[in-house]
């Protein structure tokens, strides 16, 4: 059954939101910056799309829950940033096609595994031709069995499988920092997508 994202935030029930942005993009971004037009999908209260608007041009945070957009634009402005309530699944027209950038970091994981096929086409669909996807996956969410969730594991073998026919990768590397608990179970990627 899908979870109701609006009702987690309506109740307060929000055990990913950490209050901060993802500690392995804040380590990349303090080397290499980002640029142009980035895209985060489920971006909760916007913790990665406010680090990320203090290098890019323009970045937008999507995410389906109201309360979660409501809540995003609460924080002050860093840059060019701004949040809409939308999926990615059906990203508006004027959003397709227009991003240099995805970032990836609570969507992947959040959604039934069966849908992964059709999330690297929304994010190949987001992306200009050649556009790059940056990621942190969650190779290991700590539960007994791996269909429990969300979040859902994957593996670095599980990721080639959905992102090689459309993705070129061109680095991956396990984050030196970590929100607590989560050491070790996280994987970062840096792909770039075939043009046709």
């Amino acid at each position: 059954m899908p979870t109701d994202w609006e009702a987690n935030y309506q109740k307060n029930e929000t055990p990913w939101e950490k209050g901060t942005p993802s500690p392995g993009l804040v380590d990349f971004l303090r080397t290499e910056p980002v640029r142009g037009r980035v895209l985060v999908p489920g971006c909760g209260f916007g913790h990665d799309v406010r680090a990320l608007a203090a290098t890019a041009d323009e970045v937008v945070g999507l995410d389906i829950a109201p309360s979660a957009v409501k809540a995003a634009r609460t924080f002050p402005t860093v840059g060019g940033e701004n949040y809409e309530i939308a999926d990615l699944f059906a990203l508006p027209p004027r959003l397709r096609g227009s991003f240099d950038c995805v970032w990836e970091h609570t969507c992947f994981c959040a959604i039934e595994p069966a849908m992964r096929p059709a999330y690297v086409a929304a994010v190949a669909g987001a992306l200009k031709p050649g556009g790059h996807l940056l990621a942190v996956f969650y190779l290991d969410p700590g539960h007994a069995h791996p269909d429990e969730g969300p979040p859902f594991g994957t593996t670095t073998a599980e990721l080639d499988t959905f992102f090689a026919p459309r993705f070129t990768l061109l680095r991956e590397w396990l984050p030196k920092s970590a929100y607590p608990g989560r050491e070790g179970r996280e994987w970062m990627r840096v792909l770039r997508l075939i043009e046709n």
